[in-house]
């Protein structure tokens, strides 16, 4: 057995490297552990987007009149696996519950927390490289229907003093002369961001980790057990004890949290992404309201991605939603596009009920903290999420409050 007094970061995502690298540069000797080669996982094909207009929670009453027309669609934004439908009853009613208004407004005060303080947070992590690593261009979304439905759209968002302007869709050609004559209107988010190779941004914080003095061990973690030397990492018969454990494990973290007697109603939902070997396409991210996908200019082409998929972990990939996204791109570009793609992708999105993540510290264990359950906004929090953790951490204070994202509301 390893007994080091030292702080272990499981999951090896974008969140847990941030995590590991806000640490270490706080002094801390930690050590990073994944299943995997850092950032492989989601962190790899994710669209790069870093959405910090997106406060609202997934669990939206307005959703429940969109579902049935999504499901029939083939070619739709949503897809449910009857496995993982009768397998997940219990959470998609846990889904619904959440759609009431009081608990959509304080899920969006909450989401706008995090959002709002996200890129700053980049900054601060990344220093000078943050303007090679991270293009801030803002980005579009796109209607194709009449301009009632951008109209509350922006509503919405203005509301929330998310800065946006609404365009026409001669407007939005102007700003991305490649869009097609499909297009009717637009929102234009001023203040956002995406990475044009979020694989690439997850290296460059790893290896900044690593030449801190971190450490990484690549091998399975089965549970954890709290013992009079701290925190005990079982995997394959090795044990390693650390005396703080923070778990950022992603769609795999329901086994870890049960191993401390934590319960997690974690979905695994999946996207896919489709990536086209073409340049000079776009600006900057363009997502489509009624296709449910996003397309991304990236260093090494174009990323269509998106989609919502409820299947098991298990289950083998549907890689014909990946393809549908390049039926969409070509209904929404003017430009040139293949007829046909494999460079294909699929990730599990870690997804709770409530579309809030989990960032904090264990209630019953005083040197276990969460980082886990972004949904489709890990890429987006994980800079602001290690500054939490390091704070709580550190006995520092932070003007965020965590109390939303505690793994209490499920226990």
């Amino acid at each position: 057995m390893e007994n080091n007094n030292k702080i272990a970061v499981i999951g090896a995502g974008v969140i847990g490297i941030t995590t590991a690298l806000q640490l270490a540069r706080r002094g801390h000797a930690v050590t990073l552990l994944d299943k995997n080669q850092p950032a492989e996982g989601c962190s790899k094909g994710n669209a790069g987007h870093f959405a910090t207009e997106q406060v609202f929670p997934m669990a939206d009453a307005a959703l429940l009149t969109k579902v049935p027309g999504m499901l029939v669609n083939p070619m739709g934004p949503l897809r449910i696996e009857t496995t993982s439908l009768l397998k997940n009853i219990p959470w998609f009613v846990r889904f619904l519950k959440q759609m009431k208004s009081s608990c959509f407004h304080k899920g969006t005060i909450a989401l706008r927390s995090l959002n709002e303080r996200a890129l700053p947070a980049y900054q601060r992590l990344l220093g000078d490289k943050y303007h090679t690593l991270i293009s801030s261009n803002g980005s579009l979304l796109v209607f194709e229907g009449d301009e009632s439905s951008a109209r509350q759209s922006y509503n919405k968002y203005a509301e929330q003093d998310i800065s946006v302007s609404l365009l026409t869709g001669d407007q939005a050609r102007e700003m991305e002369p490649s869009l097609s004559s499909t297009i009717t209107s637009a929102l234009y988010f001023d203040k956002v961001a995406h990475s044009t190779d979020p694989y690439a941004l997850c290296l460059t914080l790893y290896e900044q980790f690593m030449q801190l003095g971190g450490t990484f061990k690549q091998g399975s973690i089965d549970n954890i057990t709290h013992t009079e030397h701290g925190y005990t990492l079982n995997s394959n018969n090795h044990k390693m004890t650390f005396n703080k454990v923070v778990v950022a494990t992603g769609a795999a973290s329901k086994t870890l949290c049960a191993s401390l007697g934590y319960s997690l109603p974690m979905i695994a939902e999946r996207g896919y992404h489709n990536m086209l070997a073409v340049n000079n396409t776009l600006t900057r991210p363009v997502a489509s309201s009624e296709r449910g996908f996003i397309m991304t200019p990236m260093s090494q082409g174009l990323r269509l991605a998106g989609t919502v998929e409820f299947a098991t972990l298990e289950s083998k990939p549907n890689y014909s939603r990946a393809h549908a996204l390049l039926h969409h791109a070509s209904i929404l570009l003017n430009s040139s596009l293949p007829q046909q793609n494999d460079n294909l992708w699929v990730g599990c999105r870690p997804s709770l009920p409530d579309y809030l993540p989990v960032i904090g510290q264990a209630p019953n264990h005083h040197h276990v903290y969460f980082a886990l359950g972004h949904q489709h906004l890990g890429l987006t929090q994980a800079a602001i999420s290690s500054e939490c953790i390091a704070d709580l951490i550190d006995n520092k204070p932070n003007d965020i409050d965590l109390t939303p994202f505690s793994i209490a509301r499920f226990n």
